[in-house]
């Protein structure tokens, strides 16, 4: 059995193009075999749709972090003009949010660029004591994986196999975690 975290036996397809691994994911899934993921060296056009993977919800991540960061320097700016610092010119209070605008810009990009690292971390499942499933090394160079999960699937190993072989996969290894 596989745990959430990849734990069991895995049949690695090795594919040496990026075209012909997208057309392998379609095959592969019309044969009837769930495919746990797709390793790639550079991201592939259409291959989050070809997988079935829902549309991604960054970029409301993305919003809220930014808007957090712009109510947090309009409050920093309203305590220390306001309250902890007012500067006072001929009498009066100059107090105007619009001259504090790179404030404003600044502390958005911060947030947002600070909660979208922490946000690509937490749900990817990495972090400094992650240490991460590598099925093949040279998806990092030029070659592209498709791992299936053994356990996940009813069709007979030997099968499976044959059917990446047929997708035009360049080799099959077994994976043991």
């Amino acid at each position: 059995m596989s745990d959430v975290n990849g734990n069991g036996k895995f049949l690695v397809g090795i594919y040496d193009d990026d075209d012909v691994v997208l057309k392998a994911v379609k095959d592969v899934k019309e044969a009837g075999v769930r495919i746990h993921e797709v390793y790639t060296p550079f991201p592939i056009h259409g291959l989050d749709i070809a997988l079935g993977h829902p549309r991604t919800r960054l970029g409301i991540a993305a919003f809220l972090f930014g808007l957090s960061g712009t109510l947090s320097a309009l409050a920093l700016t309203y305590y220390t003009e306001g309250f902890d610092w007012p500067m006072i010119v001929g009498g009066k209070d100059s107090y105007s949010p619009i001259i504090y605008v790179p404030i404003f810009f600044e502390l958005t990009v911060l947030f947002c660029a600070l909660g979208m690292v922490g946000t690509f971390l937490v749900s990817n499942g990495l972090g400094p004591t992650v240490k991460p499933l590598m099925y093949d090394l040279r998806t990092t160079d030029n070659k592209f994986a498709m791992a299936i999960d053994l356990s996940k699937n009813n069709i007979v190993e030997s099968d499976i196999e044959q059917i990446l072989k047929r997708s035009g996969a360049a080799e099959v290894n077994v994976k043991q975690f």
